[in-house]
């Protein structure tokens, strides 16, 4: 893994779509991403837990950050999510994906998405496709 050039790591940050959910990122290297949020009651369901949408976008978050990092366009193929447990309100959930396959102009990405105390909340995976490659 190494390191992000500013310019990248800029655009990234400027998601808006993250901003708007309270999606920070918080790591970010070649192949490398995490990102996390707090768990508001905005973002929950009428089960009274985290909407599946609103953690499987903390992950889509930290998987784009990744599959972009080096700077290159990378776009989604395919992704499927695993809802693993549910999470109170006001529990901090963090996403980490990481670079598990790069085919060339194809990659594979594995995230999970862990509470605070490391519980493992969902696990996700996506591949990427890398027009310029």
């Amino acid at each position: 893994m190494g390191e992000v050039d500013a310019a990248t790591r800029e655009r990234i940050e400027s998601d808006r779509f993250c901003e708007r959910l309270g999606i920070d990122l918080v790591a970010l290297e070649e192949g490398y991403a995490q990102t996390e949020f707090t768990v508001e009651e905005s973002l929950l369901n009428f089960h009274g837990t985290p909407h599946g949408g609103a953690i499987y976008s903390l992950a889509d978050a930290a998987f784009a950050a990744a599959s972009n990092a080096r700077g290159e366009t990378a776009v989604a193929l395919e992704t499927n999510i695993s809802y693993l447990d549910a999470v109170d309100t006001g529990e901090t959930l963090t996403a980490t994906a990481e670079e598990t396959h790069d085919g060339g102009r194809t990659a594979q990405y594995e995230v999970t998405i862990t509470t605070e105390d490391e519980d493992l909340i969902a696990t996700f995976r996506g591949r990427v496709y890398r027009p310029g490659r």
